[in-house]
């Protein structure tokens, strides 16, 4: 009875790892690409450089956002006014950069009966900073999910969950 129990657990364990290897997309996939893309137009150049257009453009009008460090953002309006009084005001002297770690991005397609309607972008990211034109510091480090959602041709993120921020070594 025991060795049929251990195994049923080696063959569920290995059914449920094998599935979550399939469910996530290839990286050379038009998906993966698609989302790839917009996650640099929102961080490199929305972010990083304070092109408030592109958060306009990929952030959902129902919008929130989950931060382990900062809570809860319900709409689009308290986020981009969080944007434009705080990482992208004028008078900030303290300038963040964010960059993807490489090799750490993974998409997981969502289908209602067979039609793509969205998916789910995970990965980790690194934050800097730097003050008055010195020398940048490492910040954190930190993993993200973004629920992405496509309307017609047109993806938006519609949630985000950012957690297990640490500083980076």
């Amino acid at each position: 009875m025991k060795s049929i129990k251990s195994v049923f657990f080696i063959t569920l364990v290995f059914l449920c790892y094998t599935n979550r290897i399939e469910a996530q997309i290839a990286k050379n996939s038009e998906l993966f690409k698609t989302l790839k893309q917009n996650d640099s137009l929102l961080f490199n150049e929305g972010f990083n450089k304070c092109d408030v257009n592109q958060f306009e453009t990929f952030i959902a009008s129902d919008f929130e956002f989950y931060h382990d460090k900062h809570g809860i953002t319900n709409s689009k309006e308290a986020f981009m006014l969080s944007i434009s009084n705080g990482l992208c005001n004028k008078s900030n002297t303290i300038k963040s950069r964010r960059e993807l770690v490489k090799g750490s991005l993974s998409v997981y397609p969502l289908y209602n009966k067979g039609v793509l309607y969205g998916a789910i972008q995970k990965g980790e990211h690194k934050f800097f900073e730097k003050q008055d034109n010195k020398i940048e510091r490492k910040t954190s480090i930190a993993k993200f999910t973004h629920l992405w959602i496509k309307k017609e041709s047109q993806w938006q993120i519609k949630r985000v969950l950012s957690f297990n921020h640490k500083m980076q070594k």
